[in-house]
């Protein structure tokens, strides 16, 4: 007669097989409990933190906290796991710009006043932000804070992640916290991997659904760490927008 962790780890599989990109191990536990919550969470938490190992042959794990069965996953130098089949007709980037800006300004409260921008508006190669803010203090504070500029790399494809997260490292440049924002149906370990180089290098990480732009429903997984810019560039490249952000 099978044991209890038996029967939990048997429907971690279950839940496996049916989820080609794989599952984290906190949504993993949680969909084993909705089947099942006679069965106590931490049970559940201390059948399967282990699974690769219980089930070598049948579960791999390609990155922290991620679970997927192998016969889904190819190894770190191929794709992972089946990704959710994209529309045909998919909104522009661009149309995500301003609904990211309001929600940086209204929902993260990152700033007092956020815009979109893209293009080649700072004349370089180095690239201009997809968004940009500020954030001052009130006029009614007692203390007034030194004004941070924000700045935000958004993708809507799952092929240009790496470049992405290239071009938010070099807004760190003039930005005093910067944002990376990609589309949920990346693959879970590129998701994992983005993740961890974010909390790293102290950027923002934000996930969105990047197939409806008047419903992107943006999720923030970690919070931007304020970083000192250098000023030089700081004023170089605000001077190209001057009147849009302080007016």
């Amino acid at each position: 007669m099978s044991t209890r962790k038996e029967k939990i780890r048997s429907k971690a599989v279950e839940l496996l097989k049916t989820n080609p990109d794989g599952l984290r191990y906190s949504d993993l536990a949680k969909k084993i409990f909705e089947l099942d919550n006679d069965i106590p969470i931490k049970t559940i938490h201390s059948s399967i933190w282990n699974l690769d190992s219980i089930f070598p042959d049948k579960v791999a794990k390609p990155s922290r906290g991620l679970f997927m069965l192998k016969d889904f996953y190819e190894g770190p130098d191929k794709t992972v796991g089946i990704k959710t089949p994209e529309p045909t007709v998919k909104p522009k980037e661009e149309d995500f710009y301003e609904p990211f800006a309001d929600w940086l300004q209204n929902e993260l409260e990152e700033c007092t006043k956020a815009i979109p921008l893209g293009g080649n508006r700072f004349k370089d190669k180095w690239g201009t932000p997809d968004v940009i803010g500020k954030k001052e203090s009130k006029k009614s504070d007692i203390l007034h804070a030194q004004t941070e500029i924000v700045s935000a790399e958004i993708k809507s494809e799952s092929n240009q992640l790496i470049t992405a997260f290239g071009q938010a490292c070099s807004y760190r440049l003039f930005s005093h916290k910067t944002y990376l924002v990609v589309p949920k149906i990346s693959s879970q370990d590129e998701i994992s991997r983005l993740d961890s180089l974010c909390m790293v290098f102290g950027i923002g990480f934000v996930l969105f659904n990047s197939s409806d732009s008047t419903n992107p429903a943006f999720e923030i997984r970690v919070r931007a760490i304020k970083n000192e810019p250098d000023m030089f560039y700081v004023n170089k490249y605000l001077r190209y927008i001057e009147k849009e952000l302080f007016s």
